[in-house]
This record gives structure tokens, sequence and C-alpha cells, in this order.
């Protein structure tokens, strides 16, 4: 069993940065395909970016593409989101996501071990 933690998140104006963390305890995920999710007041939780087990490859959604970047430490079972020139439209609560035996983290149904989310909130 794997927990994953996530924190970072806060209140930030638009145009600022931020970096959210995913601390794994209860089992190494190297192996691991890792990725972020969203879920916004009212909307369903979506898709933001993902990183392979390996940290060679990434992927992310339209929306914070060139904004965002995904990396992993492996060493310190971690995984980051850094959030640069965000939006108010990225106000949400972050999830960390995990997903076992070196596949992609790419449908929410498929995940096998999510975090319980931080609150990020982009003031305009």
């Amino acid at each position: 069993q794997v927990q994953l933690v996530e924190s970072g998140g806060g209140l930030v104006q638009a145009g600022g940065s931020l970096r959210l963390s995913c601390t794994a305890s209860g089992r190494t995920i190297s192996s691991y395909g890792m990725g972020w999710f969203r879920q916004a007041p009212g909307k369903e939780r979506e898709f933001v970016g993902r990183i392979s087990w390996g940290g060679t490859s990434t992927y992310y959604a339209d929306s914070v593409k060139g904004r965002f970047t995904i990396s992993r430490d492996n060493a310190k079972n971690t995984v980051y989101l850094q959030m640069n020139n965000l939006k108010a439209k990225d106000t949400a609560v972050y999830y960390c996501a995990a997903r076992e035996s070196y596949r992609s983290v790419v449908d929410p149904k498929e995940v096998d071990y999510w975090g319980q989310g931080t609150q990020v909130t982009v003031s305009s």
C-alpha cells in the first residue's frame, strides 16, 4: 500500500508561482507512473500532467503546457509540480496520483493511489 501526501498549496496572485510536492510512503514509487489532477468546485476532476516511472517522459494538458512542469526524485520518493504564471482558472484542489507496474497515469479511473489533495487559490 502506498500513501501519497501533497504539500505546497496556498494562495498566490495571478502571475505567481507555486511548487507542489507529493511524497510517498509505504513503498518506493520508482516503478510507478505518477501524475497530477485537479478539481475545481462544481467541476469534474481533470488531468494536469504525468511523468513516467523513470522521469524521462512527461505529458501535459493543453491548459497548462508551457507553464507547469512535473519532475520526480525517486531517491526521495517524491514528485513535484512546478506551476508558473498562474491564472485564476488554475484555482482548484490538486491531487497526486500513482499507477503501479510502470504504467502511465492517463485516466483517473485507472489510478491505483490518490493523495488527499492540496488547495491552490489564484487571486486575480
